[in-house]
């Protein structure tokens, strides 16, 4: 089955990586999710991309530099609008709590090190590992993900083609390739497939890139706007 993940939820639409966006990806028909999980000052797990939070907040410092009581008297919702003025940073199990029962696949982002341990445990707590692909641009994070569990489905981010990676990546157990948008090839995706790994597209701009993506024999993409690549999912099966 195609994934469409609602990248950070619908984040064309709502404020990213917040339970607005997560229902309203849900609403547009995306039968996925992908977040990314940062760290706070109190080791508590919450859901942020930036490596500082000034683009969303307006303020100084980065997630790892408050405590998550901290975090929740800031406005993560206002950069999007006076309809999403105060709406609070999202824990991590929080955020697995809503929607780990669903019949949703997740991409789940480590944007921090040290944090691969307390993910996984989350994770575990939900039952949700077979629904969860994790996911980071650092083969070490990965790696250390594979030595704490054999099983868990990883996938690496990279704007990086070719074989000799497709190869390091079937070695080290990492089961998707995660290309940007603008380095998808048709024979390095087949060579994917022939080494058994699955591949999704990331990087998505624009409608364009949108239906490039789809020219490829890939299984799924994350996307900012999930309505317009499911309604051209629903016209491809019409035609």
């Amino acid at each position: 089955m195609f994934i469409n993940y609602a990248h950070r939820g619908a984040s064309e639409y709502a404020p990213e990586n917040t339970l607005a966006a997560f229902y309203m990806g849900l609403f547009m028909d995306a039968n996925g999710i992908e977040t990314d999980v940062q760290e706070t000052a109190d080791s508590r797990l919450v859901l942020f991309h930036d490596k500082t939070i000034e683009r969303i907040t307006g303020l100084k410092g980065a997630i790892k530099d408050y405590t998550y009581e901290e975090l929740l008297q800031m406005d993560f919702g206002i950069y999007k609008g006076e309809k999403y003025k105060k709406e609070p940073i999202v824990l991590f199990e929080e955020f697995l709590k809503c929607f780990s029962g669903k019949d949703l696949a997740f991409a789940i982002e480590l944007k921090a090190d040290g944090i691969e341990k307390n993910v996984l445990k989350a994770i575990e707590k939900y039952h949700c590992k077979n629904k969860v692909i994790v996911t980071s641009f650092s083969l070490l994070q990965l790696t250390n993900i594979r030595n704490f569990d054999k099983e868990i489905r990883l996938g690496f981010l990279t704007s990086d083609s070719g074989k000799e990676l497709i190869d390091d990546l079937s070695i080290k157990g990492i089961m998707q390739y995660c290309p940007k948008v603008t380095v998808l090839d048709a024979d390095i995706i087949a060579y994917a497939r022939q080494k058994g790994l699955s591949i999704r597209a990331w990087g998505i701009a624009d409608e364009n890139d949108m239906r490039a993506a789809l020219s490829h024999d890939i299984d799924g993409m994350t996307i900012n706007f999930p309505d317009k690549l499911a309604g051209e999912i629903r016209k491809t099966l019409n035609d």
